[in-house]
């Protein structure tokens, strides 16, 4: 069930499949010169619709921003503060609360430590304000590196690299630029640097060349069925 699609009569009749909604949450960063801005927010919406077509669950609209610090100087990445990303979400169960969910995933497609902190913090918070709901904090690209580890065949492979560019093949080849250099960033350890694409200048983190539109669909495939199989774990949880 798309919100989006949805009408008003078939949110109302939603209600009694299911109280459970999936908010994808992305970000719009670089992804080297090969893969579009908005490429976490399409991996997490994607795996998202795709996982409505298994079971009953509302799929929430996509948010297309998060705290990206270590690609912030980038051109085309925008990147919002913390507290902007914890109030959005905050906002958004809130409201969804009022509207009769009762557990919530936030997926994230954007694995930033700092944006999933965030994440985490508003999770947290939302279980303090209300006693009978449900929060799940996921990040997608962490379920697509485990589920996937037997494909993939570049070690600490990451940010725009074989898996990501296998994905996008996969999905939207119609918006992969070409491939790009093998790269890996090199950020002096526990020291914040100012200019950051001196340390990490293609933004690439792993080898592209390595990336097939079949390992993608594979990789797609284990993350939805992942997803699916947690969406049961996660109603029948007490605690």
């Amino acid at each position: 069930m798309i919100v989006e699609q949805m009408t008003t009569p078939e949110f109302v009749d939603g209600l009694e499949k299911t109280r459970t909604v999936l908010l994808p949450i992305g970000a719009t960063e670089e992804h080297g010169p090969h893969l579009p801005l908005g490429t976490d927010t399409f991996q997490a919406r994607d795996v998202a619709w795709r996982l409505a077509e298994l079971r009953p669950i509302f799929i929430a609209p996509a948010i297309p921003y998060g705290v990206c610090r270590s690609t912030s100087c980038h051109p085309g990445t925008i990147t919002i503060r913390t507290a902007t990303l914890k109030a959005l979400v905050t906002d958004v169960v809130d409201a969804l609360y009022g509207q009769g969910l009762r557990n919530f995933i936030l997926l994230t497609g954007h694995a930033g430590g700092t944006h999933n902190a965030a994440l985490i913090d508003a999770g947290e918070e939302l279980l303090k304000a209300y006693d009978d709901i449900r929060v799940a904090v996921l990040t997608e690209y962490q379920l697509a590196a485990g589920e996937g580890r037997g494909l993939v065949e570049t070690a600490g492979d990451s940010h725009a690299g074989e898996i990501e560019t296998s994905r996008m093949l996969n999905s939207c080849p119609q918006w992969v630029r070409g491939t790009a250099p093998r790269e890996f960033p090199s950020f002096p350890p526990g020291i914040l640097v100012r200019n950051k694409t001196r340390y990490w200048p293609g933004g690439v983190w792993g080898d592209p060349g390595q990336a097939s539109a079949e390992k993608g669909r594979r990789i797609e495939d284990l993350v939805v069925a992942a997803l699916d199989r947690f969406v049961t774990t996660f109603e029948n949880w007490q605690e």
